[in-house]
């Protein structure tokens, strides 16, 4: 049986911050998965377009351009990922912290068996 206790206002806080940092922390490991699979394997249409010369403008440079746009994917895949597990490090700890909260605040299941 619930009792009116439990469902106290700063319970409901508890309750809320483990919602909130739990979303966050699923959010995070899809980014996280999403972020390693990236870097290990790059989008290949990005490279594969042929970029029209300019007048006065060599294959090396075309070359450099393309180099260019791989190292500027690698480092936002490098980003994500740094961002996705600076995420998990902050929620995830808290959302352990509130959760242990309302553990330590529930009557043990014998006391609602025994009111029941």
């Amino acid at each position: 049986m619930v009792t009116a206790g439990r469902w106290s206002l700063r319970n409901i806080y508890l309750y809320l911050v483990c919602l909130i940092t739990l979303v966050m922390v699923i959010v995070a490991a899809v980014g996280l998965v999403r972020s390693a699979v990236e870097l290990a394997y790059p989008d290949p249409g990005m490279y594969s377009i042929p970029i029209e010369k300019a007048p006065g403008q060599t294959q090396a440079d075309i070359a450099l351009q393309q180099k260019a746009a791989r190292e500027s994917s690698k480092r936002q895949a490098v980003l994500s990922v740094v961002g996705s597990v600076a995420m998990l490090l902050v929620a995830g700890p808290v959302y352990v912290y509130h959760w242990r909260k309302i553990e330590t605040e529930l009557p043990p299941k014998d006391a609602d068996a025994a009111a029941a």
